[in-house]
């Protein structure tokens, strides 16, 4: 058995957190494939090192001087290091990153050597193989993200090490020259990894403990998921459930390698588990609340429509032409309702009501502003009767007001639309009725 453990910047940002990080990779022999990401907050107020890098190279590329700041990232690093008791130098590393700077490398470069760095640190301290990514994960010369060449070369690299160190977040471009993924690319190395080493399990460390059922800016300490499909979690994170970035979740599911979510600080506790499919019913009903603010709804109403071939083609159309997506589409007999983002409508309303009238002449044509979307999903949901009931109750128990209702056949969410201003209460009380009461 081989799993694949990556560390989030929490987890990495000082000796303590990298001695507790050692002690979890030591406890199990399975534990063979690391990847790491660069040092996070310390404490509150404290700066990740990749922002420090950041920061450090505007300098350079600007033409001004940036020693100081170079030297209080190695200051960082070297905290680490004399905290670990290692017999370890970056002095020759933080040199080649000097000169690089002036040169002016790039803003990738430069971002990727906080994970870099921290990969080395890693490798002497576990006593594993470092392999930087550089020379394993590939870019095209557009810049995308080459999936068939890195899991061939890294497949190949990896074969027959026992352990090994691969750093997160970059890779390289057809020229050498390195490219990193967006933000959290960090989850998307482990995630390539896990797949060319066909592992068991792919294990996030972070610093919570799992996925949790709603937003804790909204809940007081909201229950955790035990268990949530790749599906469930598509879904949620489509309303903006912030969990795992989308290009992290593809290689390990097509591959069918389970993702657990794990708490470096309460390595005790089993986390959450994202898998394929699963047997194991949920603790409630509903797997998952989240939702977002900040949309408009187009209700176009027609006499006959439905009878219209081609309606529903042409009403989007007046979207597409101004560069504007939609959300979700309920319709009736005689009315078709879009959803979109406010801040990309409002200014191409008047365009697009034209576009409307030119297009499919409606009768009329209504616009309301400031409405929130929240979805609430749960493979339960197919199995219990009145799920849609429960969730109308509670809301108007609330006094809060039905926008929308949109139910997938697959019958694995339901999208609510409320007004703006009754979202925190209306996930609140979602929350209530299906964790709290369970009635």
């Amino acid at each position: 058995m081989s799993k694949v453990v990556k560390f989030g910047g929490s987890s990495l940002a000082s000796a303590e957190q990298f001695q507790k990080v050692g002690k979890i990779i030591r406890a199990e022999a399975d534990r063979r494939f690391v990847v790491p990401s660069a040092p996070g907050k310390r404490f509150g107020d404290d700066i990740k090192v990749t922002d420090m890098l950041y920061g450090c190279y505007d300098l350079a590329e600007a033409g001004k001087d940036f020693k100081a700041e170079l030297q209080a990232i190695k200051a960082r690093y070297d905290e680490i290091i004399a905290g670990l008791k290692l017999k370890l130098s970056l002095d020759e590393e933080f040199v080649i990153i000097e000169k690089n700077f002036k040169e002016k490398a790039g803003s990738n470069y430069a971002a990727s050597r906080g994970e870099y760095l921290n990969g080395i640190i890693m490798a002497n301290y576990l006593g594993f193989e470092f392999i930087d990514s550089a020379t394993v994960i590939f870019f095209d010369e557009n810049g995308e993200f080459d999936a068939d060449k890195t899991d061939k070369v890294l497949s190949e690299r990896l074969k027959g090490l026992k352990n090994a160190v691969v750093p997160g977040f970059y890779g390289s471009l057809p020229d050498g020259k390195v490219k990193t993924f967006s933000r959290g690319g960090s989850d998307i190395t482990g995630s390539i990894v896990a797949k060319a080493v066909k592992a068991d399990v792919y294990e996030n460390w972070t610093d919570a403990s799992g996925v949790l059922i709603a937003d804790p800016r909204i809940i007081d300490n909201p229950q955790g998921i035990e268990v949530i499909t790749y599906r469930e979690l598509r879904e949620l994170s489509y309303m903006g459930f912030s969990v795992f970035h989308e290009d992290a979740i593809s290689p390990v599911r097509k591959a069918g390698i389970p993702i657990n979510i794990r708490n470096t600080n309460a390595s005790e506790e089993p986390g959450t588990w994202i898998v394929g499919s699963t047997c194991q019913k949920s603790k409630y009903v509903i797997t998952g609340i989240a939702g977002k603010k900040g949309f408009c709804s187009v209700n176009i109403e027609k006499d006959m429509m439905n009878s219209e071939i081609g309606f529903g083609r042409r009403v989007l159309q007046a979207f597409e032409e101004n560069g504007i997506s939609f959300e979700h589409v309920p319709s009736g007999i005689d009315t078709m309702t879009v959803f979109v983002h406010q801040d990309e409508f409002m200014h191409k309303e008047q365009k697009v009501v034209s576009a409307l009238n030119r297009l499919v002449k409606p009768d009329t044509i209504d616009i309301e502003a400031d409405l929130a979307l929240i979805a609430v999903v749960g493979r339960g949901m197919k199995a219990t009767r009145g799920t849609a009931a429960r969730i109308f109750s509670a809301l108007a128990h609330n006094d809060i007001n039905v926008k929308m209702i949109d139910q997938g056949s697959s019958e694995l969410n339901i999208i609510i639309g409320v007004a703006n201003e009754d979202f925190e209460q209306a996930i609140k009380a979602i929350y209530d009725i299906f964790v709290l009461t369970k009635i």
